[in-house]
Order: C-alpha cells, then structure tokens, then sequence
C-alpha cells in the first residue's frame, strides 16, 4: 500500500435541470429566496471524494486505500471497489446508519446546487491515520470529509511524518482559516478550485502564491479553462483535454487529483502533472456519474499522445489493470 485516500463516502443523486438557475433566482430576493426546479432525469450513483479519488487511481494503475466510514447500506458499493482494485480494508460500516448521500442538481451551465446528509461520515473522526501502517504511505490525500476527521487526520500525517495533500474542498466554507493554514504546514501539495481558494484567500488573507510558505505546491483548478500549477520556482498553467462530449461535470475534481497524486509518486513534471490530471478528469465528465467511465493504459496513452503532443510522457507510465464493466 502507497496511497492513502482519506474522504468521503457517499451515494450521488444526481439530477439535470433543462435550465438556468440564474434564469430563476432574482438577486434582489436572495434574502427570501424560495425556488423549485422541475428536473428531467434522477440517477443514483456510486460517490464521495475518496472512492471517486481511489476509483482513478485504480484506472490508472495503483492501489489506493480508501479510509472512511460508511453506514448499513454499503455492501455493493465495496463490491464494485473490490473489483476495480480498490482497497477497502480501511473502511468501517456504522450499522445503525446510513451512508452519506448528496443530492446534486446540474443547470445547462454546468452549475450546480448540492444537498446532503452526512450520515456514517460523522465518525470519519473514529479511525486514525496511525493504524493503517504509516511507514508503508508513500503519499496521502486529506479530501472533503467530516471536518473533526479532516483536522485529525492532518495532525496524524504531521505528527507520523507521512507525506500528504491538502483538499479541503467544500469544507472550505465550515473550517476557520488559522485550522485550515495549520492543516497545509508541511503538505506536498494544496489543492482547490478558483472558488475555494478565493474563500481560502478572504478566510487567511494570503494568495494561492502566499500559501507556498505553508506547502511546496499550489493547485488551482479553474474548470474549462485548465489549471495553474504553483511552486516557488515555476508556475505552469496545464490545458484540459479535448472531452468528446460534456454530459456530467460531477466528479470531474476528483478524477483531476487522481491525476496529480499519480504525477507526485512518479516524478512527473509540472506540465506533465498537470496534464495527466485533466486527461482523467476529461474521461469522468464524458459520462454520467462519478465512477461511470473507464480506460485501458494503451487508451489513455493514445488520447494523452493525442492532446498532447509537446509534452510526451515516460512509456509505461500507466500500467496496466482489468477493464471493469461500467
């Protein structure tokens, strides 16, 4: 085991309204604000930032552990994360719970309004970084999670000297901004979209750049328009992918980290980096879902050949692993 993914497990209900929420909100009413949506289709889907995160890094050749807690109702979902390759020894049921489920609705701007229910996800805090032999963690990723675990489970990678990234998510909104610059002390890397950073920024008062006296790298992804890679000698700004079709812009951020812990283990570059992860995220938006699509290694090769062409990557970089059926 290499890769510890800490985050949540959740189940999606992901909805698509034909519409623009902006078409239906009226500014000078948002303190009274009281609006329905007529959606047009209802999926539930498998979810939660850490199997999402685990999911890519299993189609791109490793083995992550998956750390979180779960309620009574997870049985099939660990079954489809054992058969992609995932491993799911770190994950606890609360058998008087249910799982976490969030409740996604798209507008026809890929906006998206979000509701949920953190259910078994509350006692994330009950499992420690430290019983999951942290000699053997080349890397781990502290995602979106219950905030006490995700304060935790920092202090233990601090304290056990294991290497970790940052993702705090959309936990941005609930964590303080002295916890949250404790929490990048000593990081490989931080990561967030242009949003969350911008709310890191007015919570700490410091830049994305500002934030390289805490971590060695700054991530910030900006959807459609690729992603800025930080360090204190370089900044790169990575390209997305061609995509064949937007259908589901939901998981698309974590398929992206996948890409990046897979550019930290093996030394990729920045621009590499980068572009490994939009790649990854390009294949997750192509489909409905979170853990809807898949790719053998000789497929990404081809399409990362293909996309980019002036910044080739070490052969055999992916390897190889079974083709589930999605």
């Amino acid at each position: 085991m290499s890769i510890l993914v800490s985050g949540s497990l959740a189940y999606d209900h992901i909805m698509d309204f034909q519409g623009y929420f902006k078409d239906h909100i009226l500014p000078e009413k948002v303190h009274i604000i009281n609006v329905s949506f007529l959606v047009n289709s209802l999926r539930k889907q498998r979810g939660g930032c850490g199997p999402n995160i685990a999911y890519n890094l299993a189609l791109l050749g490793e083995r992550p552990l998956v750390v979180g807690t779960v309620g009574h109702d997870f049985a099939d979902y660990q079954a489809w994360l054992d058969e992609a390759g995932v491993d799911t020894s770190g994950i606890k049921v609360i058998p008087d719970e249910f799982t976490a489920s969030c409740f996604i609705t798209t507008d026809k701007s890929s906006n998206q309004i979000t509701g949920f229910y953190p259910g078994a996800m509350n006692f994330a805090h009950d499992l420690h970084v430290g019983d999951f032999n942290p000699s053997e963690i080349q890397l781990a990723i502290i995602s979106p999670n219950d905030p006490q675990a995700m304060v935790s489970h920092v202090k233990e990678c601090q304290e056990l000297n294991v290497p970790y990234i940052y993702d705090p998510g959309q936990q941005v909104i609930f964590l303080e901004g002295p916890e949250m610059l404790e929490a990048m002390k000593g990081s490989r890397a931080v990561i967030g979209n242009d949003y969350e950073l911008g709310i890191i920024e007015k919570k700490t008062g410091l830049t994305p750049s500002d934030l390289l006296q805490y971590t060695d790298l700054v991530i910030v992804t900006r959807g459609e328009f690729g992603s800025t890679l930080i360090t204190a000698e370089h900044t790169v700004d990575a390209p997305v992918a061609r995509e064949k079709a937007v259908v589901d812009p939901t998981g698309g951020g974590d398929a992206y980290r996948a890409g990046i812990i897979k550019g930290l283990l093996n030394g990729y570059s920045l621009e590499q980096m980068g572009r490994v992860a939009a790649l990854t995220a390009t294949y997750c938006i192509e489909n409905y879902g979170t853990q809807s699509h898949a790719f053998t290694s000789s497929e990404f090769l081809a399409r990362y050949n293909e996309n980019f062409p002036d910044v080739p990557l070490p052969e055999a970089t992916i390897v190889e692993r079974k083709t589930l059926n999605v």
